[in-house]
């Protein structure tokens, strides 16, 4: 096949670039403004689908991501694509501070002080037992409450801003395909008419 590695991506190699891209940050981020712009759909389904792929990456619900930010834009009438692309909120620069601040906002809402009487993870019963109900009180209750706050105030800036520029971007290539349209429009006429005066100095 055409421009397929001559060696397959390995496994550590998928993850390492999962974790951080080949490209800079600041390439991906551009690329990844390229492609919200470039969806073919209306800029509230857009912007509701990057909406809801924010929210979700607020979670702490890792490797659900995409199918809470799918039902999430389901439910807005937002785009599965923008929904995608909204979840790389969360990437490896920003998971420290959206993990960090989601459990201390969870535990300020549900009352709970970091200290004494914070309930701690029983690594032994976790690890042994795969007690997952070790992480739910301490951990993971408090970041799924403390993440509702933000990922709403993020969602609805993200979707403004993004309805706002989807707007302004499909507006400005509409005239610019108008125009293209026009002026060949303009060029066949021409042709046509040189093609009919050519005609007319033969005869």
């Amino acid at each position: 096949m055409l421009f397929r590695r001559r060696k397959p991506e390995g496994f550590f190699d998928r993850m390492r670039t999962a974790l951080w891209p080949r490209r800079s940050f600041g390439r991906s981020f551009q690329y990844f403004i390229k492609r919200v712009l470039r969806l073919t759909a209306t800029p509230h389904a857009i912007a509701a689908g990057v909406a809801a792929g924010v929210f979700a990456s607020w979670t702490p619900l890792l490797g659900f991501h995409f199918i809470l930010a799918f039902a999430i834009s389901y439910i807005l009438a937002g785009n599965m694509v923008a929904a995608a692309l909204g979840t790389t909120f969360g990437n490896p620069l920003s998971f420290p501070f959206i993990w960090a601040s989601t459990l201390k906002l969870g535990n300020l809402l549900i009352g709970i002080e970091t200290g004494t009487h914070q309930k701690h993870v029983n690594l032994e019963a976790l690890l042994r037992h795969l007690d997952i109900r070790q992480l739910w009180d301490p951990v993971l209750k408090p970041m799924l409450i403390g993440a509702i706050p933000p990922g709403i105030v993020t969602g609805v800036g993200f979707y403004i801003l993004t309805y706002w520029t989807v707007r302004v971007f499909q507006v400005r290539r509409k005239s610019r395909l108008a125009a293209r349209a026009k002026a060949r429009m303009q060029e066949m006429a021409a042709a046509r008419d040189e093609r009919a005066a050519n005609r007319a100095t033969r005869a």
